[in-house]
């Protein structure tokens, strides 16, 4: 009889909220980079924005320009917040996929010790099954031993 493991529907279960729970970390992931590169475009065009002021002369346009300056510095401090809370989430859910993956190897440990123990059991059947052919043998040699020294 081949071994069947019995929690083998647990051990599918856990290894497919494991793959769920990658993929949330990926998600988060991404979530992270596309702040960033956000945060990268804005500062971008904060130095953009400062080598125009540079290279104007119309002072008229200063106040404007710090006006939009400053904006851009609130948006960046705002992309700054949002990635800290990106990243936050995504330890979290990087937290969760651990004990996901302990869940598994926890379960796939119990599935090797049981398929150990299975074969143990085999090879204590198999031994036991030749032990008593081996008997059985043993029995019929000494009965046609008898016969025979019976008819001499």
């Amino acid at each position: 009889m081949p071994f069947r493991y019995r929690l083998q529907k647990v051990l599918d279960f856990r290894i497919r909220k494991k793959e769920e729970q990658l993929q949330e970390v990926l998600k988060a992931k991404n979530e992270v980079d596309r702040i960033q590169s956000l945060i990268d475009l804005n500062n971008q065009e904060i130095l953009g924005v400062i080598n125009i002021m540079r290279s104007t002369k119309d002072f008229r346009m200063m106040d404007s320009y710090d006006k939009y300056l400053k904006h851009l510095y609130e948006k960046g401090e705002e992309l700054e917040k949002q990635k800290q809370e990106a990243i936050r989430l995504l330890e979290i859910e990087q937290e969760k996929l651990v004990e996901r993956e302990k869940e598994v190897k926890v379960l796939e440990k119990h599935k090797e010790n049981s398929l150990e123990e299975y074969r143990l059991e085999e090879r204590r059947a198999e031994t036991k099954l030749l032990s008593e052919v081996g008997v059985q043998k043993h029995f019929q040699k000494t009965r046609e031993r008898k016969e025979e020294e019976g008819e001499d």
